[in-house]
């Protein structure tokens, strides 16, 4: 290791014995099969966009990625169908009300954003296909070649989404009435839940969210997974909307590009630079990761990777890292 790629070992490191201890939270439980999972359970991965790989904790252990599914489908989407027909069907605005309301902006009859349940299900509408199970497929394909390695879905967790799943029903059929989404309503419905089933681990979010931050390139393989020219809207709406009704604090406090799940994962996108992902699956009141949110904070501090640092020597990351 350089002395660069040393410290910023020891600063992860740092952070993750911090926060380890943390026991403030609950586990999701609303979903029955999310509520087995370990509250101990605490990993951290940073992904340079040159492929380096910077890990602490339980960063191998899988979960689902739930909402964190949510930037990546609306990318598909906009790539798929083009930003005018998408915005037809969910808007960009912060709704400020929790992930999973059911309500409908009020000028527009459209879901405020794609990082809410209802915007999700709109887009899940827009990127399903004929057999549903095709649309499934296009969508782990994709998601795996930015990983880096092949992902499934935890049939399990797909199970128990389906089986509890009345509130986004609701959301669907409520959209379905507005002519948001189109008369297949359990396709779409399937469609989502199976995104949110998909397992991964830290590393795979953290390469996944580095893909995003180089150009739509993956770091490991070179090969162009998302088209960059629309990587900016979708990094736009995580910023603004991204952490359900925490996004402002986010902003303020982090200051980078995020997305959280209720399994307990955030991935965030420090532009041209790195990708983040750090999983523990106890929960804050907006279901937002207790000792996530805690180590985003003091990495952004100790890395300056704020989008609106100036002074610290981390604000140019790469750099930092090459010694430049």
């Amino acid at each position: 290791m350089t002395p660069a790629t040393t410290q910023i070992q020891e600063i992860i490191d740092e952070v993750h014995t911090k926060y380890k201890k943390v026991d403030d939270g609950t586990v999701a439980t609303y979903i029955p099969e999310l509520g087995r999972a370990n509250p101990q359970d605490f990993g951290i991965c940073l992904a340079t966009v040159d492929g380096q790989l910077f890990t602490a904790g339980d960063w191998e252990r899988e979960f689902t990625i739930q909402s964190m599914c949510k930037p990546f489908a609306f990318q598909m989407a906009l790539e798929q169908h083009g930003m005018q027909k998408v915005r037809q069907h969910v808007g960009v605005e912060p709704s400020g009300d929790a992930f999973n309301s059911i309500e409908l902006d009020p000028k527009t009859t459209r879901p405020f954003n794609a990082m809410i349940n209802a915007g999700a299900i709109a887009i899940a509408s827009l990127i399903k296909q004929t057999p549903t199970e095709a649309g499934i497929a296009a969508f782990l394909a994709t998601m795996s070649r930015a990983a880096g390695r092949t992902l499934t879905i935890d049939e399990a967790v797909l199970e128990s989404e389906t089986l509890t799943g009345n509130r986004n029903r609701a959301i669907a059929y409520l959209m379905r009435n507005f002519g948001i989404i189109d008369e297949g309503v359990n396709e779409s419905l399937h469609q989502y839940f199976a995104q949110c089933s998909m397992l991964v681990n830290c590393r795979d979010l953290a390469m996944m969210a580095a893909t995003l931050a180089n150009m739509g390139r993956s770091p490991v393989s070179g090969e162009s997974v998302f088209d960059f020219q629309l990587i900016k809207y979708v990094l736009t709406l995580m910023f603004t909307c991204g952490l359900y009704d925490y996004a402002g604090g986010w902003a303020y406090e982090v200051g980078v590009p995020a997305k959280s799940g209720v399994s307990g994962g955030i991935f965030a996108v420090v532009n041209r630079q790195l990708g983040i992902a750090v999983y523990s699956p106890k929960l804050d009141a907006q279901g937002n990761s207790v000792r996530g949110i805690l180590a985003c904070r003091d990495l952004a501090s100790h890395l300056g990777l704020h989008s609106f640092e100036f002074t610290n020597t981390g604000s140019n990351f790469m750099q930092w890292l090459c010694g430049d």
